[in-house]
């Protein structure tokens, strides 16, 4: 009973209950074209505290019902990689997992899901091994 009381609860504050598999059987196609620079300051910005944290959802603000907290860049990077990103490897990351496999109910963010444009960057961002708040993205002799 207390179970499905959890699960009306999480589905009623629309965060996703179910957990993503490890890997996603998605192709991710890391040629694609990003909305933007995917530094993590400009994924923080452009993408994760508008869809994910402070913005139009509410599931990691510090408010929020998510298990991890977007509120600030530091907090975010943080959590991010505290189990939720793999650096260089974008197909076995948690955030690329719930943010690619749409339809699911472990799909991030539940309902209404990121842009193509902002899932690239979140791609790119991690397969460039995931660089901190500051950093550049390493150099890898193609245009950025």
């Amino acid at each position: 009973m207390r179970r499905m009381y959890l699960a009306a609860v999480a589905l009623l504050a629309g965060c996703p209950s179910e957990p993503p598999p490890a890997c996603t059987t998605e192709i991710i196609d890391t040629s694609c074209a990003p909305g933007y620079v995917p530094t993590f300051d400009n994924v923080y910005e452009n993408t994760l505290k508008i869809d994910c944290g402070s913005g139009r959802g509410s599931c990691h603000s510090d408010s929020g019902d998510g298990e991890m907290s977007l509120a600030d860049p530091a907090t975010a990077y943080a959590s991010l990689l505290a189990g939720h990103v793999t650096p260089g490897d974008p197909t076995c990351s948690e955030l690329i997992v719930r943010t690619h496999d749409l339809g699911t109910d472990y799909q991030m963010p539940p309902g209404n899901p990121l842009s193509a444009v902002e899932r690239c960057a979140l791609v790119k961002w991690v397969a460039a091994g995931a660089p901190g708040p500051g950093e550049p993205l390493p150099m890898t002799g193609t245009a950025r």
